[in-house]
């Protein structure tokens, strides 16, 4: 099953574990950092029905899907995804402060980092396509993820003072906002709703590939869509507004496999998704905060 995230997919529970079903997705333009795919609820055999009454948990027999993990084998718990979550984005800001200070801002600095993303994208890509998690590929992806984001905020820091920790910032507000209002039941994750927020991702996709495509050929000049300007802003807030829309995803895949009884070691591709959902909004928030920064 593919993906619920903007640039690669991420395997989850499916039918082919018999489980709920984690996707993710690697960014587009950000090496090793967001493809978006299919509406993850389409084959989730475990997601809950939206038209089914609230609180009542659907059966095997109803849904025509496998039985639970055995208790003995060790059910996912939100202590679980805290706890591997914690782990995977520790990674990422080691990673990141090591690179800030160790490599100074130098074309030597810049390889690295391109090399670092790459690496980070051939392992997610690896992980993708893996029947079961693996958590040192994972956990790869995650440092060669820090380095990539350490050495890419200090550039933008040089130039923009401080866009980084707002960037950081900005990233815990979209999130702690975002799950707030998908607690509270302001946001009701159904099928229809991945589909509609899927084909509006998979649109911007090709938008910006295109875009690439002519600032690489020199139709477009200082970036396109993608400039430090006025237009560049209105994509980037509507990027943060899909990263926003892919942790909604995210939320209702980890409340599904908890309810469904999950294996416990799926807990680590809900912390790969969050992962890469977050560098996504992350790298967002850095271009937006350099944008504003411009124009003050």
């Amino acid at each position: 099953m593919r993906s619920s995230n903007p640039v690669f997919s991420r395997r989850g529970f499916s039918r082919d574990n018999g489980y709920a079903g984690f996707n993710t997705a690697a960014q587009a333009g950000y090496a090793g950092a967001n493809p978006y795919a299919q509406n993850p609820y389409a084959q989730n055999p475990y997601a809950q029905d939206p038209y089914m009454p609230a609180g009542h948990a659907p059966s095997d027999a109803e849904y025509g899907a496998p039985p639970q993990a055995p208790a003995g084998t060790g059910r996912m718990t939100m202590d679980d995804v805290v706890v591997r979550s914690a782990m995977t984005l520790g990674t990422v800001v080691v990673g990141a402060v090591l690179a800030w200070a160790l490599l100074p801002i130098s074309p030597t600095s810049y390889g690295l980092a391109v090399g670092s993303a790459l690496i980070a994208f051939v392992l997610a890509m690896v992980q993708n396509f893996k029947r079961t998690p693996a958590p040192a590929l994972i956990l790869g992806y995650a440092a060669f993820e820090g380095i990539f984001l350490g050495v890419i905020s200090e550039m933008y820091n040089s130039r923009w003072q401080g866009a980084p920790f707002q960037a950081v910032l900005g990233t815990m507000a979209v999130s702690g906002a975002t799950l707030l209002v998908y607690k509270a039941g302001w946001i009701r994750v159904t099928a229809r709703y991945a589909r509609i927020g899927l084909a509006i991702a998979m649109a911007f996709l090709v938008v910006m590939a295109v875009n690439l495509l002519l600032v690489v050929f020199g139709v477009a000049e200082d970036g396109g869509l993608r400039s430090f300007g006025p237009l560049g802003a209105v994509v980037g807030i509507i990027a943060i507004l899909l990263g926003a829309f892919f942790l909604t995803l995210d939320f209702k895949q980890i409340q599904d496999g908890i309810a469904y009884g999950a294996p416990r070691n799926e807990s680590w591709l809900a912390a790969f998704g969050l992962t890469v959902t977050l560098v996504w909004i992350y790298l967002e928030m850095l271009r937006l905060v350099a944008i504003f920064t411009n124009n003050d």
